[in-house]
C-alpha cells in the first residue's frame, strides 16, 4: 500500500512516499520557505522522485496540528484536496505524536514541544518504545508543564526545534529529571505521520469533508474578537 505523507504544522517541512512500510522517498527541510510556496513543490518533487504518479497513491496521511495556524490550514488544505480529487482515504495524525516518534526508541517519557508564542506551547507526553499517550495534545505554560512533569518523578526527554528557547526554564525546574533529544530528531518527519496513520483504519473517502485541523486553541484575533465583545 501507498501513502503520501504531508508535514506543514510547524516551520520545517516533510513530505513522503511510504509502500508497505518503506519509504521511497522523503523531503525534510527547514529553510524557513513558507509553505505556501514549498508544500505543494515539494508534494510534486517526492512523486518524482518515488516514480509515481498521484494515482497510484491509496491514501494519505497529514499532520492535524496542532501548531502555526497558517502550517497546519495549509498541509490539511491540500491533503483534502488531494484526497478527494483522486478519490483516496485521508488520515489525520497529530503533529506531536509524529514528533514525539523520532524518539520513540527512548526507554522514559517523551515531551513534544511547539513553540505557541507568550511562554506557552503545545505538547504532550507519551511513554517511549510504545508511544503510548500520558497526556494528550494541549496548550498551556511551559511553566504548567514543568510542574506537571515534576510530578511524575521520571526522567522526560523532550524533543523539537522549539525546545532550544525553553530549555533554560526546563533545566531550572526539572534538573536531571529533564534530557535534550539529539538535535537530529528535532524536525517532523513525513514517513513517521504516515507510520502512525498505518496504523489506523482507514475512513471512508466521504469522511474527506468532515477533516478539519485540530489547532488546540482559537486564533488571536478570535480571542482578541470576544474579548471586545465581552467589553
Amino acid at each position: 500500500m501507498i501513502y503520501l505523507g504531508i508535514e506543514t504544522a510547524n516551520a520545517p517541512l516533510s513530505v513522503a512516499v511510504v509502500e508497505d512500510g518503506r519509504v521511497i522517498a522523503e523531503i525534510v527541510q527547514n529553510n524557513k520557505l513558507t509553505h505556501s510556496n514549498g508544500a505543494m513543490p515539494a508534494v510534486e518533487e517526492v512523486l518524482q522522485k518515488a516514480k509515481i504518479t498521484a494515482a497510484q497513491i491509496d491514501a494519505i496521511a497529514v499532520s492535524q496540528g496542532p501548531g502555526s495556524y497558517t502550517g497546519v490550514r495549509i498541509g490539511v488544505t491540500i491533503a483534502k484536496t488531494l484526497a478527494w480529487t483522486l478519490q483516496k482515504p485521508l488520515i489525520g495524525v497529530s503533529s506531536l505524536q509524529a514528533l514525539a516518534a523520532n524518539a520513540s526508541l527512548y526507554s522514559g517519557l517523551i515531551c513534544p514541544i511547539v513553540d505557541a508564542r507568550r511562554n506557552h506551547v503545545y505538547t504532550a507526553l507519551y511513554e517511549g518504545l510504545t508511544l503510548e499517550e500520558i497526556m494528550i495534545d494541549t496548550h498551556e505554560s511551559i511553566d504548567d508543564l514543568c510542574i506537571k512533569l515534576k510530578a511524575f518523578a521520571r526522567p522526560v526527554m523532550f524533543v523539537g526545534t522549539d525546545v532550544e528557547q525553553y530549555w533554560d526554564v526546563i533545566e531550572a525546574q526539572l534538573g536531571h529529571l529533564a534530557i535534550r533529544a539529539p538535535q537530529v530528531l528535532d524536525l517532523p518527519r513525513a514517513s513517521q505521520v504516515v507510520h502512525i496513520a498505518a496504523q489506523q483504519e482507514l475512513p471512508a473517502v466521504e469522511e474527506t469533508h468532515r477533516f478539519v485541523p485540530q489547532y488546540k486553541r482559537i486564533a488571536e484575533a478570535e480571542a482578541n474578537w470576544i474579548k471586545e465583545q465581552k467589553k
